[in-house]
């Protein structure tokens, strides 16, 4: 047996290529919306809780749709299931302009929503999509090396989203604009992956052999939930994108109200946070190849745990330099657990990415507790996604047991 498979193969080159596209293309609409989060609280008056309900908008799509998604990739594949995506995204972009002209925040929760169903149902397609690019054992590498151009996007959303939000007159206008443009491209993307020919791919429905016991046979023939490690997984990944979302949602309030910046000087120190995400998944992506995606997941928790613990204190830059270390240790924790779901799910990997992008749904509800305690204090509102990163440190250190179950 070949101890070190390819990361993939030459005539999955194109398709990856643009699979991965669409991983920054959603990284840059996810913190647009932490820039909308805060644009509202000025310019529709609302609170830092009320504001949460965009996070709640965006993250409750991703449990509205994950079923629905993963029908729709099984019945129709993974090429319509991307075009899907697209169609609803563009469309979701397109509602600002009827939006920003009510200048109603309900009505922008609409829109986000239908974006956000758009982004769902891409996530829940890529993720398996480039899973399938090559030899199962190099999956982990494939999804962090897709998701650190996640971070990409997530570096250019903040940037966008000062310049074209913050740099402009306190209104609604210049969201319309930029939005229209958005919708524009993602429907020009749409169109040119129409015409691209996707070659066979590597049957999902077939087991890999893991790489912790590559002289046993996986056992596939369990019912979806009765896989301990796929049910901690998604257990895992509510936890894992409910810190993200807290911890995105109100960077731009922590550095306003504790480090007294800008919104727009705390929008670029956010896109900053983005490089640290994206160097995590690059440097995550090659110390899989020494430690398990699974330890250093472990890892990465415990140290974030102790980033909130000193974010939490306000003690000025030390503070802030952990929250933007932060994204650091996060970077590999959603590909890595997604990864690490899917192994061994046989014919249910596609029932199984459904489930675990549901999780996603922490997302949407974790910032409205997070915005209860920090109308009074941003900084003790980092307390709470300690709980997170202990839930994602037990994933990490039991996978191995946990996996080994799903064997006879």
């Amino acid at each position: 047996m070949d101890n070190k498979p390819k990361f993939t193969e030459r005539k999955y080159l194109l398709v990856l290529i643009f699979v991965t596209s669409l991983f920054l293309m959603w990284g840059i609409s996810m913190t647009l919306g932490d820039v909308l989060n805060r644009h509202f609280q000025n310019v529709l008056h609302i609170s830092k809780a009320r504001s949460a309900y965009v996070q709640f908008s965006i993250f409750g799509a991703y449990f509205i749709m994950g079923i629905p998604a993963g029908l729709f990739m099984k019945r129709f594949g993974y090429k319509n299931g991307v075009l899907l995506g697209l169609l609803l995204y563009s469309a979701g972009a397109f509602l600002f302009i009827p939006a920003a002209n009510a200048e109603s925040f309900t009505f922008f929760r609409v829109a986000l929503f239908i974006l956000a169903c758009g982004m769902a149902t891409l996530e829940t397609v890529a993720h398996p999509f480039v899973a399938s690019l090559g030899d199962q054992r190099t999956s982990d590498q494939r999804i962090n090396f897709s998701q650190a151009f996640n971070g990409v996007g997530g570096i250019i959303g903040p940037i966008i989203g000062s310049y074209f939000i913050f740099g402009q007159e306190q209104d609604l206008v210049s969201v319309k604009h930029l939005y229209i443009i958005i919708g524009a491209v993602i429907a020009a993307i749409a169109v040119a992956f129409s015409f691209v020919k996707v070659p066979a791919l590597i049957d999902p429905h077939i087991p890999a052999i893991d790489s912790y016991s590559p002289t046993e046979v996986p056992h596939v023939d369990k019912k979806l939930f009765q896989h301990r490690h796929f049910v901690f997984a998604v257990v895992a990944q509510l936890f894992n994108v409910a810190a993200q979302g807290g911890t995105w949602a109100f960077f731009i309030n922590y550095g306003h109200d504790v480090m007294h910046f800008s919104d727009g000087k705390a929008s670029y120190f956010f896109s900053l946070s983005m490089v640290m995400m994206m160097i995590g998944r690059f440097a995550g992506t090659l110390l899989m190849r020494y430690i398990a995606p699974s330890k250093l997941l472990a890892i990465f928790a415990l140290c974030n745990i102790v980033m909130c613990l000193i974010v939490a204190q306000g003690f000025g830059w030390p503070s802030f330099i952990a929250l933007l270390f932060i994204n650091f240790f996060f970077s590999i924790m959603f590909p890595t657990i997604f990864s690490l779901g899917l192994k061994n799910m046989g014919k249910q990997t596609q029932q199984a990415s459904s489930f675990i992008v549901m999780g996603v749904v922490g997302g949407g509800l974790f910032p409205l507790l997070m915005g209860q305690v920090a109308n009074h204090n941003v900084a003790t509102a980092y307390y709470l996604p300690i709980i997170c990163y202990a839930v994602i440190f037990l994933f990490g250190f039991s996978y191995k047991r946990l996996n080994k179950a799903a064997f006879k």
